[in-house]
Order: structure tokens, then sequence, then C-alpha cells
């Protein structure tokens, strides 16, 4: 069942995007070579407790504040003081707080140093197609048509593997509300039109290579691999849908200049 949320309930969600927003604004300067992925997840554990939240996965039963995925890691990285981030690597973070009852949910992949002109491309294409995904989230379309709108980006046009065995779906009084957002399409399943009050996590998860992944690798059951061992990219935005425009809730400038382009369409 779809939740429809008012607008008290988009305000609370709102706060606890925000706070997200900041967080990252923190932590993506220190993604850096030589710190490792629990050393992140720490940062990002005391920023969430000193700003009054907690970390949303927990309740999933996830050991850590953020997924820490590198390189060929879709999603669900476990963090490890083992895992080293390394000069070009790729690190996408995958974080959500519970603010009060009300969840954010937020992923972005860092470039870190001397990333290799391929793998920047990868990272420039799946954020302008997660723009175009949420340009697609507006009052009266489907949800094919965020699908379209991806699929059309990274595989039509770049030959890129969208992941299908994983989806965005509806946030805010839970980590993963109803309903599922495919990126890939066409798909089967439900294919609901977008309605004000729905707030969703619009997250393309794209790969150099084939879509097809791998859950479970050699260190944990959650972790999500590719297939083929060619690296991914991870983006995501919790969005609110009004009956006029889509509001990036999560966006990393929210007083209206966005980093990525737009915080409303």
């Amino acid at each position: 069942m779809i939740r429809l949320k008012n607008d008290d309930q988009i305000a609370k969600i709102r706060k606890s995007c925000h706070e997200l927003a900041d967080l990252f604004n923190e932590i993506i300067p220190r993604v850096k070579p030589g710190v490792s992925t629990k050393e992140i997840d720490d940062w990002c554990v005391e920023f969430v407790r000193k700003h009054g939240g907690k970390p949303a996965w927990y309740s999933e039963g996830f050991p850590g504040c953020a997924c820490t995925s590198i390189n060929d890691h879709v999603i669900h990285g476990i963090p490890s003081k083992h895992d080293i981030v390394h000069d070009g690597d790729l690190v996408s973070l995958d974080i959500g707080i519970n603010l009060d009852g009300y969840i954010s949910d937020s992923c972005h992949t860092v470039m870190v140093g001397n990333v290799r002109p391929e793998h920047r491309k990868l990272v420039r294409v799946t954020r302008e197609a997660l723009l175009a995904g949420i340009g697609a989230c507006v009052k009266g379309n489907r949800l094919s048509d965020i699908a379209k709108a991806v699929t059309e980006i990274c595989q039509n046009q770049n030959g890129y593997g969208v992941v299908y065995d994983y989806c965005g779906h509806g946030v805010g009084l839970d980590v993963h509300e109803d309903p599922s957002i495919p990126n890939n399409y066409p798909f089967r399943g439900a294919n609901p039109r977008i309605q004000p009050g729905m707030v969703l996590a619009i997250e393309p998860m794209i790969n150099e290579g084939t879509a097809d992944v791998i859950t479970g690798d050699e260190q944990s059951e959650w972790t999500v691999v590719t297939a083929d061992g060619k690296w991914s990219c991870h983006e995501e935005h919790t969005v609110a849908v009004f009956p006029d425009h889509t509001e990036i809730l999560t966006d990393l400038d929210y007083n209206g200049n966005s980093c990525l382009k737009g915080s409303s369409f």
C-alpha cells in the first residue's frame, strides 16, 4: 500500500533530509586515500547522533550507518577497518537518517583523486540519469516514466547496465515503503500513477558492463557486486511530489542552488 504523506509529515521528512544533506557536505571532502570505510562510518554515526538522529539502516539489521561500496561493489558494502580508500576509487555512500521517526535516504558516489576518464563518465551519466528520473517524477506520470528516463540515458545512449535486481522505493515513515521503483525499462510489476503526497527514493544503480549482479561476496551476505567485475555507480535522492512540482528533499544545497543543477522540477 502506498502511503501518501500530508504537509506536516513532509515537513518533518524534509528536516531529516536536510540533516542528511548537511552530513554529505561534511563527509564527502573527508573521503580521501588512506581512510578506511570504518572511519567514514564512524564520522557518519558521530554526525547523526550529534544532530539528534539515529542511523536508519540499524532498523534493517545492517551493521553500519553508511553503506560504503567501492568500485565493483554496487550496494550494501559493509564498513570495515580493512577496506582502505585508494586514489582513483569510486566510493558510493548510501546513508539514511531516522530523525524522530522520519526517514531520509540518499546516496552519492565520491570520485577519489585521479579517477580514470571512463569512470568519471560513469558517474556523470549516472547523475544525469538521476536528474532525468526525477524530472519524470511528476503528478500524473507513471513509475515507468522514471524507468524510461534512466534507461534511455544509461543503456540506450551509453551502453551501461541498468541494475534490475534492486530499485528505488517509497520512504519517509519507514526505510522501505511501497511502491518499488525500477530503473530498467520495460519492467514487470505495478506501475501506478505518481500522486501528490508521494515521497520516493529514486536511485539509479548503473554498471559499466553487465546489469547482472551477485548478492553476497566473500565477506558479507549483504554486499552486492557486479557479475563481471566492472565498476558501478549509485546516485540517489529522496523527493516529494506536490501538485505543481517535485522537490528534491535531499538536495545538497537545499537553499536553492543545487549541486545537481536544480532543486525542483
